[in-house]
């Protein structure tokens, strides 16, 4: 619990309000009660101002004036309220030290304040940084480094030679440097190329719940500072992602593709391999990318949705551009 004055101070925002008010959490706007504080950052939902319960409000200044009640004045309400959900986290913590299930080679490098869970592995030669957190049932492969302040939630598998920065977050189910999808084919059946690469993460890398960073078949695959990935997201092997990229939920990058700084690729999209995308570049849902992208900017592909009998003429006509174009370009050059 906080007061709006303490919070205000932590969060180093301007009040407008009683100092003393009490907040116990963080609510949205239409769930909030009166100890609780909420946030708005677009006026599309400025009408919710007149309905809230909201003890407090995070809220620019430019829409201040339509909020009688409490308010903390923020330039980004969003990124305050970002600021302010680790304040009101109260998920237990983690304790330092080595559970007794736990099997650790005797080769692996332990820094202080470790917390390694129930039946975790860790294997030859791992070098683990100081306040690193490996929750229950994680898989380490001989060789990987662990950088400091880094968390492994539980379940999450490191293979051989994983090489993480410092303060980063693998939520469940992640799995880092399996093989890549790499194979040539004889006359009769696939032959593996085997992966002899590995992964390498950056600082404050965050990869969400059961999504996948193939090993490279040669040199390393890459994710560079402050990436962000969702869950259930397919990196290729050989890929490389700038830093600051975010990645949304089901998207999928085929090997060997480039991906810039500050790009944000959304859900389920599908990149193919050896392209390059520039800095700065976003991909909109469901998007199909088959080229390479050298300036930054929107781009999409696909379709829009509409009823299925309009759907399916549609993309009968689609089918006959070719033949459309080569009809028009005939009768321009006719009149010529």
């Amino acid at each position: 619990m906080f007061t709006l004055g303490e919070l205000a101070q932590r969060l180093g925002l301007a009040i407008e309000g009683d100092e003393a008010r009490s907040i116990v959490g963080l609510a949205a706007l239409a769930e909030a009660g009166p100890d609780q504080i909420s946030f708005l950052s677009s006026s599309r939902h400025q009408n919710q101002l007149n309905s809230t319960r909201a003890g407090a409000i995070i809220i620019t200044r430019e829409l201040r004036q339509y909020f009688a009640g409490d308010a903390l004045v923020s330039e980004n309400p969003y990124l305050s309220f970002a600021h302010a959900s680790a304040l009101f986290d109260a998920r237990p913590g983690w304790e330092a030290g080595l559970h007794p299930t736990a099997v650790v080679h005797s080769t692996c490098t332990l820094g202080q304040s470790v917390s390694i869970g129930a039946n975790c592995t860790i294997g030859a030669d791992v070098k683990i940084g100081d306040g690193v957190i490996i929750g229950p049932g994680c898989a380490i492969g001989a060789n990987s480094h662990i950088g400091k302040r880094s968390t492994l939630q539980a379940r999450v598998t490191l293979y051989d030679g994983v090489i993480m920065g410092e303060e980063c977050n693998l939520h469940s189910g992640v799995v880092i440097g399996a093989d890549g999808f790499g194979f040539a084919r004889d006359e009769t059946a696939w032959v593996r190329i085997h992966q002899l690469g590995g992964v390498k993460l950056g600082d404050r890398v965050e990869v969400g719940a059961n999504s996948c960073i193939d090993r490279g078949a040669l040199g390393d695959t890459v994710v560079e500072d402050g990436v962000i990935i969702d869950n259930l997201v397919q990196i290729g092997h050989n890929v490389r992602l700038g830093s600051n990229t975010a990645i949304a939920a089901c998207a999928a990058i085929a090997g060997s593709t480039v991906i810039g700084k500050n790009c944000t690729i959304a859900g389920a999209a599908g990149i193919t391999g050896h392209i390059e995308i520039a800095d700065g570049v976003h991909i909109t849902a469901m998007s199909l990318v088959t080229n390479s992208i050298t300036e930054a900017g929107s781009y999409s592909s696909g379709t829009r949705m509409g009823p299925t009998k309009d759907w399916r003429k549609n993309a009968v006509r689609f089918s006959q551009l070719n033949e459309m174009h080569k009809r028009i370009r005939a009768l321009e050059e006719a009149q010529d």
